[in-house]
């Protein structure tokens, strides 16, 4: 079986002088839209029972995954973020659809653990929840989606160049909430994988998680830095002390050619630090919005 264990991120050692992490879906590629729009929604209104208001879940779970500051979290917070959002709106109280229980949902993210389905399996089989056990059932379900929709999805223009430049002296990991599995295939099948040393996703652990035990310490103060789409990655990166090189939703093509001619090198030069990059994070920052439209 495949290690996807924090130990690999633990005993990682360093080759270079610096050190990249880079998110996955919706900043390497662009699968952001795809894996919510098509996997992720159809099998909550699905497996949620949620046909009934089907438009309210839809606009909810699309605001959180892709046009709110919280973009990129993991997939079960971010499910119970849709739950409270539907439990607010008038137009689901006057229906007849009940939403669930999350209670214990809500326990299983909080506990510290991985949140990926491993760890919801194991609690499956602590616990016997019921919410749990449907929770897994959906996750798995989506899972599924992912593996049968998603292929063919070239990195967004520039990508391979910036991995290309950056890999000469840095040491690059993905740092990601997807499952490993599936973005070990996007990666592999684009042959990006060749500029990575390690493909971390959700089984081994979260962002900050993923940062902290592969670079933590290991590196000189300045030259550690996140590259991503969604506030979660600056958070992961300010968490660790690193730089953050943020990719904009809807701006990638550019994002990434800025990365490619001028961002990556200023950082390898160290002159990212600073008002570059507080230029560049001030932008990115008006781009996602805290609270939904219908609000």
């Amino acid at each position: 079986m495949p290690d996807y264990s924090q130990d690999r991120l633990k005993d990682f050692k360093p080759t270079k002088d610096f050190f990249i992490g880079i998110d996955s879906d919706g900043c390497a590629f662009p699968t952001m839209e795809l894996k919510h729009k098509e996997c992720f929604i159809p099998n909550i209104i699905n497996e949620w029972d949620l046909q009934a208001i089907s438009k309210y879940a839809r606009e909810a779970a699309e605001w959180v995954n892709l046009y709110s500051k919280y973009r990129g979290v993991n997939r079960f917070p971010a499910l119970l973020k849709v739950f409270e959002l539907l439990e607010d709106r008038p137009e689901v109280k006057r229906s007849k659809v009940k939403l669930p229980d999350v209670t214990s949902l809500k326990k299983f993210v909080d506990s510290g653990v991985p949140l990926g389905n491993p760890s919801l399996k194991k609690a499956v089989e602590e616990t016997g929840y019921p919410i749990l056990k449907k929770a897994l059932k959906w996750s798995m379900a989506v899972n599924a989606s992912v593996a049968a929709m998603v292929r063919g999805a070239y990195p967004f223009p520039f990508v391979k160049e910036g991995l290309e430049l950056i890999s000469k002296k840095a040491d690059v990991i993905v740092v990601s909430a997807t499952p490993c599995e599936a973005l070990e295939k996007e990666w592999e099948e684009h042959d990006l994988s060749k500029y990575v040393a390690i493909i971390a996703g959700q089984e081994m652990g979260n962002k900050t998680e993923h940062l902290k035990l592969a670079s933590g310490g290991k590196y000189p103060e300045g030259h550690v830095l996140m590259v991503g789409d969604a506030p979660g990655d600056m958070k992961a990166a300010r968490a660790n002390k690193a730089l953050f090189f943020p990719i904009n939703p809807g701006q990638e093509e550019s994002s990434w050619e800025l990365g490619a001619k001028e961002g990556f090198n200023k950082f390898l030069d160290g002159a990212y630090a600073g008002d570059y990059e507080k230029s560049l994070i001030k932008i990115f920052d008006e781009i996602l919005t805290d609270n939904p439209p219908w609000v």
